[in-house]
């Protein structure tokens, strides 16, 4: 299998048409590479598998027919999916009976595009996996054993990631709480978002924003630890002119902009304690005054609050008041770090590198099996913010068509630390063996796949059926 990971190539000569149906291909997170003729097409590296070709029909000059027949000659025939007009009906039939995989008509329907595109990109994976699998049974040499990163996800990885917005990933962890915030998204209750640094906290609350009856109102967000805490009460609440030095106009506060919408107020740990009983206040009565005011104003807002710090310890140190904690803490949602949901790492990858390739206007479409190997066993202490300026960076730094990563020595350099799920080199063949064992557990005995015990090790599925030989515990999970 190559390193490119469901790549699609994309020949039309309407500009339109072409960017359009790029942009849906994108939008389910596969990679794409447009051309606007035949002969551009021919003229760059041959594509190669997973993926597939979206051709037009009726191009100027190298007609789409003219494509397949050359395409034809250089070896086994690419997956070719034909965008063909009405009156070229009959012309794209012939096509199709010449090898072809499916064509559709002008306009293109979304939903029968990407499945047809899915079928070519799955059913090379199913051959490649069963070719493996033969492979397995004459020679058990890593060296040997073909099986990549790539095929372990792309099995139903690109097809099956649930996406809030922006938030990308299939894993167990993840879709949980994607299942919580579908739950409580409808009502008004208030919720609790914890998270480690660059979680991505922000997207799970506007995804309760968008999911909620309030999406048509604002949604309006506030960084308790980045405003001084002298401003921050004028920040929530407002103010009236003259009320203290530099007041020189009447000033409307988050909660009252909020009205009928959110309120999102990020570290919410970091709010002074003199502020938190008006806080408390306004989430319990839906009313408050602004600085120097005398009017109570009434507001309908809906309150989420983010916070990376342990704010049930903070109580106990009397940091943090215990009843804004428990008013808070209606609906607590744990946002998971990278590390515990490694398998979608892959995922992301693709997503961040078609991006900021795009914003670019780079073409970059492999991404080396190393590369992602290396990503996905190390432990992102920064987590998802890390690894997107990560593949900023080395998009900025490519140069050609491969993924080439600008990381820091200790993702490259160093087995990943002991939180790391991975198994390190030095540990001992005890511990590797019940580590193993533990991963077979969890994965109900399943061995490959997104969720299989050699995903959660970081391992080659072909690596940890040889090393479940060697600790003898192929027989335990027949």
């Amino acid at each position: 299998m190559s390193d490119t990971e469901g790549l699609v190539y994309v020949v039309d000569d309407d500009a339109s048409a072409r960017e359009g149906v790029a942009r849906l291909i994108r939008s389910a997170g596969v990679m794409t590479r447009t051309f606007a003729s035949g002969e551009e097409f021919l003229a760059a590296p041959r594509p190669k598998p997973p993926g597939c070709l979206v051709l037009d029909v009726n191009l100027p000059g190298v007609s789409g027919l003219d494509v397949q027949q050359e395409l034809a000659k250089s070896g086994p025939q690419f997956p070719i999916v034909f965008l063909t007009g009405h009156g070229d009906i009959p012309m794209t039939v012939r096509a199709v009976r010449a090898g072809a995989a499916d064509f559709l008509t002008k306009p293109v329907d979304d939903e029968a595009l990407l499945s047809i595109i899915r079928r070519c990109i799955t059913s090379y994976v199913e051959e490649e996996i069963r070719s493996d699998q033969n492979d397995e049974n004459n020679d058990d040499s890593e060296d040997k054993q073909t099986l990549t990163l790539q095929k372990l996800y792309l099995e139903d990885e690109i097809w099956s990631e649930l996406s809030f917005e922006e938030i990308v990933g299939r894993s167990q962890a993840l879709c949980r709480v994607l299942e919580q915030v579908n739950t409580v998204a409808p009502t008004d209750s208030t919720v609790l978002i914890h998270g480690e640094t660059g979680t991505g906290k922000e997207l799970i609350a506007r995804a309760l924003h968008n999911l909620s009856p309030r999406k048509s109102g604002p949604f309006v967000k506030l960084n308790c630890a980045a405003i001084p805490a002298g401003l921050l009460e004028s920040e929530l609440f407002g103010h009236e002119k003259g009320s203290f030095t530099g007041a020189v106009a009447q000033k409307v506060g988050r909660f009252e902009l909020a009205h009928q919408g959110t309120l999102f107020l990020d570290e919410i740990g970091e709010m002074p304690l003199e502020l938190q009983p008006k806080l408390l206040r306004a989430i319990q009565d839906q009313e408050f005054e602004r600085v120097g005011g005398n009017r109570t104003i009434r507001t309908n807002a809906r309150l989420v609050a983010a916070t990376n710090r342990d704010l049930k310890a903070m109580v106990e140190d009397n940091k943090f008041r215990a009843d804004l904690y428990y008013r808070l803490h209606v609906f607590p949602v744990q946002v998971p770090s990278l590390r515990d949901r490694r398998e979608d790492i892959p995922l992301l990858t693709r997503y961040f590198v078609q991006k900021h390739a795009q914003r670019m206007g780079r073409n970059i479409d492999t991404i080396p099996t190393p590369v992602l190997a290396a990503l996905t066993n190390y432990d992102w202490p920064g987590n998802i913010r890390e690894l997107q300026n990560v593949l900023e960076r080395s998009v900025i730094l490519t140069h050609g068509s491969a993924l080439q990563v600008a990381m820091m020595p200790e993702v490259t350099g160093k087995p990943a630390p002991p939180a790391s799920r991975g198994i390190s080199p030095p540990e001992s063949e005890n511990a590797e063996r019940a580590r193993i064992l533990q991963a077979l557990e969890e994965a109900r005995g399943q061995v490959g796949g997104p969720d299989g015990a050699a995903a959660r090790l970081g391992l080659k599925r072909t690596t940890l059926q040889s090393r479940m030989r060697k600790y003898n515990i192929a027989r335990l999970f027949r």
